[in-house]
């Protein structure tokens, strides 16, 4: 801090003083707010826009693949996406059925603003937490470089002993509709100005990314029997694993709103390439650089040449309106050539456009500068969460928000802070890869970034990380108890469904013929027949006399368990093995230059991101399996030294 920022301060007003300050409500800061008031800790959230919170500017759900997984892992550790997620859907559905449970994805469809009032409605409630509309332009920093708190455009000031920054794409923000240039937050909400700058000033490493919003139109210029319709499930359980222990379910199909499906056509990929000249995106006029895995309309065009089509979904956004997003049909052509091109879709021929497409900007943080546990690497104290750190979508934001408030509250309590590993959660798998690897895109999460992903299933996602939100405190003690009582009736059954063994009788083998399998020639115990390919629990049910009544979810995870018990344990030993790596640290202060063997780009790299642990150290790009024996080598040769 200058002599200047200093005098500054004092004559400042200070309007309150807390132990955690969150800036920015969006999905990671009202998980980074609960998760740090129900822990015990005076917070204070700030928003641009009270009537904005938990907005869905992209698109009008939750979940899906791989993030589905997000959300349940947020609910097991106390978080409140789940539940708010449950109050507001309109359509449930569960992904990737048909290729095995590892990678089964809840996805749902919200009210959109049903979502935003009812999680303001929620931490309004919560005491300990004060919710503030107010523009944050700086980043107060402490003589010994730590963070203090925020002032706002006012030039009010706030102190804490710890801060949150979870701005989105809000900071220096502007969208671009072709030509149209507005220096704007998403749906053209005040944009975040003069935080960018504080933080640039105090040494963090900035980046520059793009994303974009889809057009949004009116259902009843749609005819929408010319399009696929995709109706709900009925049998997919709640997001919160709370709401299902309770028997919460989903509504009947004919209660749920339909989405639909349709393709691009020929005239839309004329009327795409006719306009190039005029497309934002390859004129030069977008400087950020665009999410891979959800490129625009026209950049799906000029990428995948051998693809004549694209799919596009068309979803509602809640029960009170007819807006409907056209999912997949992002972009930042002007307005005139997006009207042409939603009137070359099937259905859509009179559709009119309530909402046009834009492109966003938004400067960011490197997420290399950040430690696992999201704390600045560069400013002690500072915590950044969601996609102000690279990531894209609502749910890697949440996930980062709740890591971000925990780990906040433990710092100002003067615990240990937690890291959630890659073995433990795609939470873990999220950010331990931005943080080592970094990124120069909008980050997306995939099941293929989980080399663990058959452990790290969206059914047992409680029993992963209930127990460490029980042990930070945001998972209460009734709660912890009734989460016990399910494993223990998991344990049980399967303890059961091995000892309970069954005569080869001519019934059995009627039902075992009906989905493929023969009839063994002696006995056998239950948990033998599961693990035959189709045989499933309630196949066999009308054979198994000793049947206790058992909760669906209870049962669905012992048929998990008992199938892939054999993959199960081979993917547990690789965890055994990557966990020995992970609890091998490196000092924080380590001077790789001193290290003789490491090759040059590996020193560069381990300087610069300073690894926690060896594990962690492998996964960097341009760090061998050579660099890392060398280092291996080295950090014994230290630890003999010290005895």
């Amino acid at each position: 801090m200058t002599i200047k920022q200093a005098l500054a301060l004092k004559s400042a007003f200070v309007a309150d003083s807390c132990d955690v300050i969150v800036v920015g409500a969006g999905h990671a800061g009202c998980e980074a707010a609960h998760a740090a008031a129900v822990m015990g800790l005076d917070t204070i959230l700030f928003t641009l826009s009270l009537d904005s919170l938990a907005n869905l500017p992209c698109n009008p759900s939750i979940g899906g693949t791989s993030k589905g997984q997000l959300v349940r892992e947020v609910d097991s550790l106390g978080g409140i996406m789940g539940k708010v997620a449950d109050r507001c859907l309109v359509q449930m559905r569960m992904l990737n059925r048909s290729k095995g449970p590892a990678v089964f994805s809840p996805r749902a469809q919200m009210d959109r603003a049903m979502y935003s009032i009812e999680m303001k409605h929620e931490l309004e409630e919560l005491s300990g937490l004060k919710i503030k509309q107010a523009h944050i332009t700086d980043l107060l920093i402490s003589e010994d470089g730590r963070a203090e708190g925020v002032k706002t455009e006012g030039g009010a000031v706030y102190k804490a002993s710890a801060v949150v920054i979870c701005s989105g794409t809000y900071m220096e923000s502007r969208t671009i509709r072709g030509e149209v240039i507005v220096a704007s937050g998403p749906d053209g909400l005040p944009r975040s100005v003069g935080l960018s700058s504080s933080l640039k000033a105090a040494g963090i490493p900035l980046l520059r990314f793009k994303t974009g919003t889809p057009v949004r139109v009116n259902s009843r210029t749609c005819d929408l029997t010319r399009m696929t319709r995709q109706d709900g499930e009925e049998d997919t359980p709640p997001f919160s694993f709370e709401d299902e222990m309770d028997g919460m379910k989903m509504p009947p199909k004919e209660e749920q709103m339909p989405c639909y499906s349709v393709w691009t056509t020929e005239e839309t990929r004329e009327v795409i390439e006719s306009n190039m000249d005029r497309s934002p995106l390859y004129s030069g006029v977008i400087e950020g650089i665009g999410p891979r895995y959800c490129p625009s309309i026209e950049d799906k065009f000029m990428r995948f040449k051998d693809k004549s089509r694209h799919q596009i979904f068309v979803e509602p956004m809640g029960r009170h309106t007819n807006e409907m997003y056209l999912q997949g049909f992002s972009t930042s052509l002007p307005e005139d050539v997006q009207i042409k091109m939603v009137r070359s879709l099937p259905g859509l021929e009179k559709a009119e456009i309530q909402r046009s497409a834009y492109a966003i900007e938004y400067d960011l943080v490197d997420p290399l500068s950040i430690k696992a546990t999201l704390e600045s690497k560069v400013v002690p104290g500072l915590y950044t969460a969601g996609q102000v750190n690279g990531s894209s979508g609502y749910e890697e934001a949440a996930g980062q928000g709740i890591v971000a408030g925990i780990n906040a509250a433990l710092k100002v309590l003067g615990k240990e802070e937690l890291i959630i590993d890659r073995s433990q959660g795609y939470i873990g798998v999220l950010i331990d890869d931005l943080v080592t690897k970094g990124t120069t895109e909008p980050y997306r999460m995939m099941t293929s970034r989980a080399e663990y992903r058959l452990f790290l299933r969206q059914d047992n996602a409680d029993m992963r990380l209930t127990p460490i939100g029980y042990k930070v405190g945001l998972i209460s003690e009734e709660r912890y108890q009734r989460f016990k009582k399910k494993q223990q009736a998991i344990e049980d059954e399967k303890a059961r469904l091995k000892s309970v063994f069954i005569a080869p009788t001519e019934q059995l083998g009627e039902a075992l013929a009906s989905v493929g399998q023969t009839l063994p020639k002696s006995g056998s115990s239950l948990a033998e027949l599961i693990r035959r390919p189709g045989v499933t629990y309630e196949l066999l049910a009308p054979f198994d006399i000793s049947r206790p009544e058992l909760p669906s979810y209870v049962t669905r995870a012992c048929e998990i368990d008992i199938e892939y018990e054999g993959y199960l344990n081979l993917e547990l030993e690789k965890i055994r093995k990557f966990k020995d790596l992970e609890r091998i640290t490196i000092p924080e202060d380590t001077d790789y230059s001193l290290i003789r063997g490491l090759r040059i780009e590996a020193t560069q790299k381990l300087t610069r991101i300073k690894p926690a642990n060896v594990g962690m150290a492998s996964r960097i790009s341009g760090v061998s399996p050579a660099d890392c024996e060398v280092l291996l080598v080295w950090l014994e040769q230290q630890r003999r030294r010290k005895t």
